[in-house]
């Protein structure tokens, strides 16, 4: 394994010469973040810096209470750092207010939830149209994107079913299509195989084996080796710090 750089609290700079060629989509810069309860306050991130490339596939990982979930929040732009600066493609993020959080979050990301999150009163295929809708796509131009994702992961025939009459690995399938129905910059999965069984988590990973080949840049929260093992780059945090940030595969 090549080390990319192990980043302290104090935020080291990876080196570029490792990424030589590719692009930074999104930059975190000495972030902090703190939970104020009254008179107490908890900072669960300690100045984290990291830089996130085109075509990465990153897993992210650590024990409880570490700050994956805080960190993905931060990447996701559904909470702020309290310190530092979050760049997500050319913008910066840190001093934005909700409606334009909301705005570059529905435009620039694509997210994948372990309890898929999807409408159980809408269709397969107007789950996967929900984001074209809030981007102002016309209705048949999210109908056709929204056919052809649904064909890409395996479910053209199965356009008209709801969530409930689908299998738990059916439904992620759906999720990932929403996920890539704006064409998102970054694609963010949380535990996205923990609730599937063996084999439909499987097909779920070759999925995204599949999206890592066509050039996408997905960053998975996971808890399982064996999952880290299939991307290119593993991120270890521990008591809100970087513990390690390795490149596993050229």
């Amino acid at each position: 394994m090549n080390t990319l750089d192990t980043h302290s609290a104090q935020g080291a700079t990876p080196d570029p010469g490792l990424v030589a060629g590719q692009a930074i989509v999104a930059s975190l810069k000495d972030i902090r973040k703190t939970y104020y309860m009254g008179a107490l306050s908890v900072e669960v991130l300690h100045g984290i810096s990291l830089d996130f490339y085109a075509g990465d596939y990153i897993s992210v990982m650590g024990p409880s209470g570490c700050g994956k979930s805080t960190l993905m929040n931060i990447l996701g732009c559904l909470d702020q750092a309290t310190e530092g600066k979050y760049f997500l493609g050319n913008e910066d993020t840190s001093q934005m207010e909700d409606d334009e959080l909301s705005s570059i979050r529905g435009a620039r990301l694509g997210f994948i939830f372990q309890s898929y999150n999807l409408i159980q009163q809408l269709d397969v295929l107007e789950n996967i149209e929900m984001p074209l809708f809030y981007q102002g796509f016309s209705e048949s131009e999210s109908h056709e994107i929204a056919m052809e994702l649904a064909e890409r992961v395996g479910l053209q025939d199965r356009v008209d079913h709801k969530p409930f009459e689908l299998s738990g690995g059916q439904q992620q399938r759906v999720a990932i299509a929403r996920a890539l129905a704006v064409d998102p910059l970054i694609i963010l999965a949380d535990e996205p195989t923990g609730n599937l069984d063996s084999k439909s988590g499987a097909e779920i990973l070759k999925l995204f084996d599949e999206l890592h080949g066509q050039g996408k840049t997905l960053i998975m929260v996971t808890h399982s080796d064996e999952l880290a093992e299939r991307t290119m780059r593993e991120i270890r945090l521990i008591d809100g710090t970087v513990e390690s940030d390795e490149r596993l595969h050229a």
